[in-house]
Formats: structure tokens, sequence, C-alpha cells
């Protein structure tokens, strides 16, 4: 089994550093290095820069940004244990664990029948992702051989702030929808039912929400920002007859290509969840 990575005392990354960017560049989804390149200045790139790792940290009331000392700490582990002959985050191996950190289980095979090397299983149950490694070689170099669930959707939603350090075990992905309506110039983002938890009261199952919309023009430094709080309520069996439900938020946005990035924070242990959009208009 392998170790989750040990405590260090030296992650204080400088944000003019080169490691500054390096850490960053490693977590970017594509959107990100779309709207990071397309930025004119400086001062609009560290800002940007700033609200990168504020919306990955898990608990903005500490100094620490948490999900940004855990994968610095990932890096270098993985850099010291797959090497392969090459750094460990260009190690199939070492990207997974990048991203998505120890796994679950490991189940641990040393020869594959008519082949030369082991094969490594590694489950990761809250992704519902299983993947096999196989040493072809026989010379301790293990690449992809198969993947058993969504790679890639575990790997952004680990890229967008989901991780699981010691303050966020208990956090859920919510894999939600935004659709924009450009007569209405609104958007409606709608939360699958059977990942939410409820509170009832007077006879209603209600859930609370904050939610932060970030919007980025194509081919410019223009940002806009809104925040809303909502409460949803309804009676349990029109709720559990419900595939969704569903918000709706007003807001014109400007001609061309718009990226929208949203989080959703839940109240009623319902956690934080985080997804990037993109609206050509």
């Amino acid at each position: 089994m392998l170790a989750a990575c040990g405590p260090m005392d030296n992650l204080k990354l400088d944000p003019e550093s080169s490691d500054f960017y390096e850490t960053a560049r490693l977590v970017m989804t594509d959107a990100e290095r779309d709207i990071f390149s397309h930025l004119p200045d400086a001062d609009s790139r560290r800002e940007f820069m700033k609200e990168f790792w504020d919306k990955r940290d898990p608990d903005p009331t500490t100094e620490e940004n948490e999900f940004r000392e855990e994968f610095q700490r990932r890096i270098e582990y993985v850099n010291q244990r797959f090497k392969e002959g090459r750094r460990g985050i260009n190690t199939d191996r070492g990207r997974i664990y990048l991203y998505l950190g120890p796994p679950d289980q490991t189940e641990e095979h040393p020869f594959l029948e008519g082949g030369r090397g082991g094969v490594l299983v590694w489950m990761y149950y809250r992704y519902e992702l299983g993947i096999e490694f196989y040493d072809s070689s026989g010379t301790g170099s293990y690449a992809i051989n198969e993947i058993y669930g969504n790679l890639f959707e575990a790997i952004e939603m680990a890229k967008l702030g989901e991780t699981f350090t010691e303050i966020s075990t208990a956090a859920k992905f919510m894999n939600f929808s935004l659709t924009y309506d450009k007569a209405k110039r609104e958007f409606r983002l709608a939360i699958p039912v059977k990942k939410l938890n409820f509170k009832e009261e007077d006879g209603l199952l209600k859930a609370d929400f904050d939610f932060e919309f970030y919007i980025y023009k194509e081919g410019g430094a223009q940002k806009e920002k809104f925040t809303e709080s909502r409460l949803f309520q309804g009676k349990q069996d029109a709720i559990e007859k419900s595939k969704e439900i569903a918000f709706s938020f007003r807001h014109e946005l400007p001609a061309g290509k718009n990226y929208v990035d949203v989080i959703i924070n839940g109240k009623e242990a319902n956690g934080k969840s985080r997804k990037i959009f993109d609206f050509k208009i």
C-alpha cells in the first residue's frame, strides 16, 4: 500500500517564484490555460493567480491553503517514489497519484501470464475508478493498461479543487449542469437530487447553497463576479420524484466566447463543488 505524503515545513511558495507558476501549470484545466493565455498584462495575471488558488482553498478561514500545500507535497513525493528513468510526475503512476492521491485499495500480481512483468491495480472508490498498470518490460516501469471508470472526469474534479486532505474527506462532488438562455438573459443551474442532503423543517426538506460566478470574456482582462445565496425547499414526495433541483440567475453575457467558473458551497454536508463552462454568444 502506498503511503500518504509526509509533512513538510517549507511549502510557503512565493507568488513571484517559478515554483509557484510551475505548480499552477500542473493544476490548470484547459479552460484556465486559455483564460490565462489571453490576459493582457502582469496585473491581471497576478489577480488571476491569486483567485486561482483561493478558489481551491478548502478552508479560507486559515492562513494556509491546504489544497496547494497538499499538491506540492505530492509533487515532491511522486518525483522521489516513481522515477522510472524520468521525473515521477511524467510517469503514469506518478500522474495518477499527483491528482488523485493514494488509492483506497491496491492489488499486486507479480507476473502476468505470458508476460514479463507484474500488474498493479489501484482502486479509488470515491471516484468509482479502477486503474490497471502493467510492467511490460519487467524493469519496474509501469504504464496504464486498462481503466475502469472515468479517469478524465476524476482528474478534472481533482484539478478544480476536489481533493481528499484531512479537512475535506467528508466533502462530496455534485456534478451539476449549467445552461444559458440568451433570450431570457439567465443561467439555469441544476443539481442532481441523489447527491444531496436535506434538513427537515416545518414539514419540508430544505438545503442552503452559496453560489459564486466568475465570468471571463475570451481575449481580454474583462472579468465579472457575482455571488448569491439560495434556499431550496420542497415536499419529500415531490423531491423524490425529481431528478434534479434547479436555480435561475439573471445575468447578461457579453458577445463572444465566455468562460463561466461556478463554485457551489453547500450546507447540510453538501460540500463544495466547482465546474467551468464555456458559452459563445
